[in-house]
């Protein structure tokens, strides 16, 4: 019979953190009226081993300066236009049939050859060939078919048809093409967000020697309790900025946090997330963890950039799912006997793992401690993400700071920065304790000072997993 994890006992989701120093945080038990005393180990037990979670954005992304409120570029669009669901305007007549795009300007052009074809295989349109005569209306084209008899499978009613340009034709001694073709530009838009972290401490706790040996995930080590607060902090605000850029979200124009008093009213950014679910692929209703799943999603990779090698940012389940779903095109997976193409003994340990694999692209998976954390992404129940297919390698847009084309990491980081300012990770001591020695402030102040977006550039790469 199957069993479970039981929910008692259940993990700690608010461990240490505090607002000020509480009796709590110390050992008070200590009465040396009582000739016996406890047996005591002065560090600390990492029982959560390296609690950070910012690591994503190293692996994957770059930072590089702005000195904008607004980061812009322009990405490639489609070389090719394909125009869906249009409609015939009427009857055909002597084989030439007049077309609808519905709305916008064709630009189709008079002289080029194209492809007609049912989008659907209810309707018995047959696909069929033709040359551009006319062009009656801005939204519209007009078609002679090649074969006589085409134009009878393209009648009235019909609201599915899908046409493309797949070259042109001329009589002898003809004038050239009329008209020409403007590159289409895509312009995206981003805008940084100010992130900031402070840490206080009285003169007098400063002073305060502990029997605790403390120490984090930096190196930082000593019998002041402080250091400990002071380092936690620190690396606390350096998670906070992997996630703002992940999870960040622009503020509707009407939206309470948009118009909001004092120093709220501001206007978010786009995070990775956010673009993904707007300009990228989302897949929906549980991990894909059969190789059809996978098949649909290289199908979609197709009709996008078709990068070969792509990166799997994954949480847990997901991890397994992949591994259980490889296993099993093993023949002997179902027996146990091995996962790899490798020789098992009793010796051996079995590896039940896999770090990649190979189907039309090149995919690698890696585990995201963000979305397996019970107190981050790990703990959410709705709308939770379960991993994200990021491109590897780079792309080529043009940036408007250096006027021309540069090579870019799909995903990177412009911080705020110029001669005098530099905006990346700003920390300064406020005073008069600790080394400080500018107001009269009977505490150490600690402040903390990013600003930042992240471009999440060729969107339409990217591939977000959702429940």
């Amino acid at each position: 019979m199957a069993g479970s994890v039981q929910s008692t006992p259940g993990f700690a989701l608010t461990p240490s953190a505090t607002k000020a120093t509480l009796p709590s945080n110390y050992i008070t038990d200590f009465n040396f009226l009582n000739q016996y005393l406890p047996d005591t180990y002065e560090e600390e037990f990492e029982r959560y081993g390296n609690r950070s979670v910012a690591s994503f954005l190293r692996a994957v992304g770059a930072e590089m300066p702005s000195n904008s409120d607004l980061i812009k570029w322009a990405e490639h669009g489609r070389l090719h236009t394909q125009y869906t669901g249009i409609a015939p305007t009427g009857a055909a007549s002597s084989g030439v049939q007049t077309f609808d795009i519905g709305s916008g300007t064709c630009v189709f052009r008079v002289g080029q050859t194209v492809i007609l074809s049912s989008a659907t295989e209810a309707t018995n349109a047959k696909t069929q060939k033709g040359i551009i005569t006319a062009l009656p209306a801005a939204d519209q084209f007009t078609v002679a078919f090649y074969d006589a008899a085409a134009s009878a499978g393209f009648g009235t009613g019909l609201s599915d048809i899908v046409a493309f340009v797949y070259g042109s034709e001329f009589k002898k001694g003809s004038n050239g093409m009329s008209g020409s073709l403007e590159a289409e530009p895509n312009i995206f838009e981003n805008t940084p967000i100010i992130i900031k972290d402070k840490y206080e401490v009285s003169g007098s706790d400063m002073a305060q020697i502990g029997w605790v040996e403390v120490s984090t995930e930096n190196g930082a080590t000593g019998y002041l309790w402080y250091i400990k607060s002071e380092h936690e902090t620190r690396l606390r605000f350096e998670d906070y900025l992997e996630m703002s850029m992940i999870e960040a979200v622009p503020a509707d124009a009407t939206s309470a946090a948009s118009s909001a008093a004092g120093d709220l009213g501001n206007k978010g950014s786009e995070g990775m997330f956010y673009t993904i679910e707007n300009r990228g692929n989302v897949w929906g209703g549980g991990n894909p963890d059969a190789l059809s799943d996978f098949d649909a999603i290289i199908a979609r990779l197709d009709k996008q950039g078709s990068i070969q090698e792509n990166v799997l940012f994954i949480n847990r389940q997901f991890s397994f799912d992949i591994d259980d779903m490889l296993a099993a095109q093993n023949s002997y997976g179902a027996g146990g006997t091995s996962y790899g193409l490798f020789d098992n003994d009793e010796q051996m340990a079995l590896n039940l793992g896999f770090s990649g694999f190979k189907r039309g692209y090149e995919f690698y998976k890696t585990d995201w401690k963000y979305l397996n954390d019970a107190t981050l992404r790990g703990g959410l129940a709705a709308d939770k993400v379960n991993g994200v297919l990021v491109p590897a390698g780079s792309m080529t847009v043009y940036d408007q700071v250096m006027g021309k084309n540069a090579r870019r990491p799909f995903l990177h980081v412009r911080y705020r920065a110029s001669e005098t300012e530099d905006r990346r990770y700003k920390t300064w001591v406020v005073g008069s304790a600790g080394g400080a020695a500018n107001s009269d402030l009977d505490a150490m102040q600690v402040h903390f000072l990013s600003e930042r977006a992240l471009c999440t550039m060729g969107a339409n790469n990217f591939f977000l997993f959702k429940d």
